[in-house]
């Protein structure tokens, strides 16, 4: 079953999305209406010039914060402690980069300028985190989500050296789990994000999973990496 979205700011059941993940179609990029399809486990994902899609995976990879996967090369990369982490200070040239890097398999990027100015907005509010890696002062990896209650809603990421965008996933767990929160939602499944630890739930699992996580207060505004060093925490 696949629903119409009116002007009205409501979603369907996220468990009622076809076998592909697929709930609805239309609708806009309100700043509202993005705040409550994740506040249901719900995102969007579409090319740009087409339809707004919104999906809720059948089943969804999440991460447990301060359990992320490292190997061998990764735990030598951040022992020898050449990244600073900085977090919430460097928005467009993250979501920047994460629309413009090159991805096996894909063609051009879902990130529209209507994501990229939408996002904008949810980050000046406070919802929208980034964390960056820095090298030498430049921007050399990072991602972006959506926070809510005690869930982080994982939109994108990317690396321009070897192994930045997984310090920075390594960083944000770690963030996460000083803070509490229950998940990092990864919305696709892909070979990569299992290696680091992910995990599939089932949408039934997940479902209640976000709504445990919408019990808590939002943790709104810029936030700070205050954990030290990061050799210490592998």
């Amino acid at each position: 079953m696949l629903f119409l979205l009116s002007d009205e700011i409501i979603f369907p059941d996220p468990l009622l999305a076809n076998k592909n993940g697929l709930l609805a179609v239309g609708g806009d990029l309100n700043v509202d209406r993005l705040l409550q399809a994740y506040s249901m486990g719900i995102f969007p994902w579409f090319n740009p010039g087409e339809d707004i899609l919104w999906w809720a995976s059948p089943y969804r990879p999440i991460y447990t914060p301060g359990e992320i996967h490292l190997s061998k090369s990764l735990k030598q990369t951040i022992r020898k402690n050449n990244f600073e982490i900085r977090l919430d200070t460097n928005f467009k040239d993250v979501i920047y980069h994460c629309g413009n890097i090159n991805r096996k398999g894909q063609l051009g990027t879902w990130i529209s300028d209507e994501i990229i100015s939408t996002y904008q907005v949810l980050f000046d509010m406070g919802y929208l985190h980034t964390v960056e890696v820095y090298l030498n002062n430049k921007l050399v990896g990072g991602l972006y989500g959506v926070s809510l209650g005690k869930a982080f809603f994982g939109e994108s990421m990317f690396h321009l050296m070897p192994s930045a965008s997984k310090v920075a996933l390594f960083a944000l767990s770690e963030l996460l789990k000083s803070k509490d929160f229950h998940f990092i939602d990864s919305q696709v499944t892909n070979p990569h994000g299992l290696r680091m630890g992910a995990h599939e739930v089932t949408n039934i699992v997940f479902d209640k999973m976000v709504k445990d996580a919408m019990k808590y207060d939002d943790d709104i505004g810029k936030w700070n990496f205050d954990l030290g060093d990061l050799r210490e925490l592998i």
